[in-house]
């Protein structure tokens, strides 16, 4: 699906599909966290590699709300991974990866400090 965001200075999704989410230009078809404030970083290499330490590192982009794309059908992470984020009173919500795109894209153009973790299943 392509997505036509109105002017903003936050990164946002340009589109997405099966295996791969774009950023302006750019394809991505690896699993990644991005930020509204530009941060992109990779992410677990799969649902079942998850782990306490990557949402650490979610933590440590001291945003307000984090979007969990967890694939094709929604998979919530374990309450025990998401204590770094619950520490710091940083909100999480898991969706599918498509739903979880728009959400960003919304949260993201309201000028909120937002990012996004996707496993982009292929």
């Amino acid at each position: 699906m392509k997505l036509q965001p109105d002017q903003s200075s936050a990164q946002t999704i340009s589109g997405y599909g099966p295996g791969w989410v774009g950023v302006g230009p750019e394809k991505i078809t690896h699993n990644v966290v991005l930020s509204s404030r530009g941060d992109r970083l990779p992410w677990a290499d799969s649902y079942e590699a998850l782990g306490p330490e990557h949402f650490e590192a979610l933590a440590r982009l001291q945003v307000e709300v984090v979007i969990f794309g967890s694939g094709e059908r929604i998979r919530f992470p374990k309450p025990a991974w998401l204590a770094s984020l619950a520490q710091r009173r940083i909100g999480i919500e898991t969706m599918d990866t498509a739903a979880a795109c728009r959400t960003y894209n919304v949260l993201a153009q309201e000028g909120r400090e937002v990012a996004v973790a996707l496993l982009l299943v292929p």
